[in-house]
């Protein structure tokens, strides 16, 4: 028998089924609804503007001042990533399980609150509406540890990449909704209420009713929420936290093989070689020398992919025009320019950022974690200096080649870093402060968000070209610099989490690494060869061979 605990073999080499898949759901439910929340808002900022802030002084349409639009678009990355951090030492603390449901809750009743902003005033209503998107964004924010660490804490180690990602491409699906449905209702409200356009009758060229419709787009964020609550609650808490924390191996065992359906050992006797390996606290010098590097490279490049990532989708309603894809405010009215918006977002989404998620879903367990992202920011930073370079030529000869780079900058994000960065922080730290780690990695990541809709997003808002041009150089060099900090992570694909972190009694990866280096009679390496490596260097140093593909103790 080997000296692994039997439920984490029977995890680590279970047959993928209809439980994984269930899992996939339930936690993929989560970013649908995280996606659709965080960008809808972006498809009707415009028309908040003409509702509440048009000067009948002024020969233009309503418009959001700088600092409103990017508060009320920031507000919620705010709350999210002070929710990524209170809700995944909680996680750490408490269990995944525990605070699971809590993060559903409270999305979905501020997602509500968001739609029912009230006040008689223009400031009035968009303080409100920042107060709920910030709780809003705090739900959001708790969703993103729990989910990727309970994935990864369920998974078998051959396809625990795609299925992690495959959680996190339910994003893409949210993003595409998100546009679907405000496309749709702004088409509802069109017909209704039609309405002249801004040059021809600047007063009834917005509709008093276009205030209910972005109302209830915000309002139908709580639905998708609402309706995995009761599964998510019917998860029973991961075997890994169960067993290696709780310390509870029985249990573990027992719930572990009542989703597997099969009968695992409880072998609670081996559990204190895991515990004895997984004992250090995270503000430790073991934790630094063990897992220092890696946290530092999981929370720079998801910090640069975010600015990156969320100046794309947070300003593209600014770039649109440029793009062809939508004509100039003055031409359409205030429910048309939403509807033109939600069908350019929509098929921006559909062509360049869903198929990207999917990619990588598909060719993680092949390509692996590091290649990937390193395609993905390289070519992230190819198509944005490309579009700053010629932005004159294209938006005024080619807006068909525009779209189709700045589509595939969308694609190279998601077949890219924007999956990876939240795949690796659930992969590669141990499970006493798993949860804890892809938090903090998170919470980078929507610094470099909040950078993006409160600086990055003010190069676009006025249409400057020159502006415009500045945001596509300094998104280039982010990419470039992501690119270079991916190198301070490592290849996890194939491994157990277990072996990743030493916590099964073995050397961490980082100490492996350490080893095969200083070894003068091994040849050098690249960063995307550690698995294989990280075998080669248990050997080396005395430590024990690489398992074999059964399940020690399952009966």
């Amino acid at each position: 028998m080997s000296s692994s605990l039997a439920v984490l073999q029977a995890l680590d080499t279970a047959r993928t089924q209809w439980y994984h898949v269930q899992a996939i759901v339930i936690a993929g439910m989560g970013f649908f609804t995280d996606a659709y929340d965080l960008f809808c808002i972006s498809t009707i900022t415009k028309l908040l503007g003409r509702l509440y802030y048009y000067d009948p002084t002024k020969d233009a349409p309503g418009k959001l001042p700088h600092s409103v639009n990017n508060f009320v678009i920031g507000v919620a990355l705010i709350g999210t990533l002070t929710g990524q951090l209170v809700f995944g030492w909680l996680g750490d603390k408490l269990g995944r399980k525990k605070v699971y449901g809590i993060t559903l809750i409270l999305m979905s009743a501020c997602a509500i609150c968001s739609g029912l902003s009230f006040g008689s005033s223009a400031k009035s209503v968009m303080i409100t509406l920042c107060f709920f998107r910030f709780w809003l964004g705090f739900g959001i924010g708790g969703d993103y540890p729990l989910s990727a660490t309970i994935m990864s804490e369920y998974a078998n180690k051959s396809t625990r990449g795609a299925f992690i990602a495959a959680v996190f491409a339910m994003q893409g699906v949210g993003i595409i909704f998100g546009a679907l449905v405000t496309l749709t209702l702004s088409k509802i409200f069109v017909n209704l209420y039609p309405a002249p356009p801004f040059s021809a009758e600047p007063i009834f060229s917005t509709r008093p009713e276009a205030d209910y419709m972005w109302r209830i787009a915000l309002m139908l964020g709580a639905l998708p929420a609402l309706l995995t609550f009761y599964w998510r609650m019917k998860m029973p808490e991961t075997g890994r936290y169960t067993a290696l924390i709780e310390g509870n191996a029985k249990q573990a065992a027992s719930d572990m093989g009542r989703v597997l359906e099969i009968e695992i050992q409880a072998e609670q006797d081996k559990l204190s070689q895991f515990k004895a390996s997984n004992s250090y606290p995270l503000l430790s010098s073991e934790f630094y020398r063990r897992h220092g590097r890696h946290l530092i490279g999981t929370m720079t490049t998801w910090f640069l992919l975010d600015i990156a990532f969320y100046s794309q989708n947070l300003t593209q309603k600014d770039i649109f025009p440029a793009m062809g894809l939508t004509k100039k405010a003055k031409e359409v009215s205030a429910l048309e320019e939403v509807c033109e918006t939600s069908y350019a977002m929509f098929v921006v989404a559909l062509l360049g950022t869903f198929p990207g998620y999917w990619f990588t879903v598909a060719f993680i367990e092949r390509l692996g974690r590091f290649k990937i992202q390193l395609i993905g920011f390289f070519m992230m930073s190819v198509f944005m200096l490309a579009i700053g370079v010629k932005y004159d030529y294209l938006k005024n000869d080619d807006p068909k080649m525009f779209a189709i780079l700045y589509g595939l900058t969308f694609f190279f994000a998601n077949f890219g870093p924007n999956s990876t960065t939240f795949v690796l922080p659930a992969e590669l730290f141990p499970t006493r402060v798993r949860s804890t780690c892809h938090a903090l990695s998170a919470a980078s990541g929507k610094a470099g968000a909040m950078v993006a809709a409160f600086w990055v997003a003010g190069y676009t808002q006025d249409g400057d070209v020159k502006k415009i041009r500045k945001a596509m150089y300094i998104l280039a060099f982010t990419n470039i610099l992501g690119f270079a900090c991916s190198f301070l992570v490592t290849e996890t694909k194939g491994r157990s989490l277990e072996e990743i972190s030493g916590e099964d009694g073995g050397q961490d990866i980082a100490y492996a690494e350490q080893s095969y280096v200083s070894n003068p009679n091994s040849r050098q390496f690249s960063m995307g060869e550690s698995v294989q490596m990280t075998a080669t260097a248990r050997q080396s140093v005395g430590g024990r061979p690489q398992h074999g593909g059964h399940v020690g103790g399952v009966m």
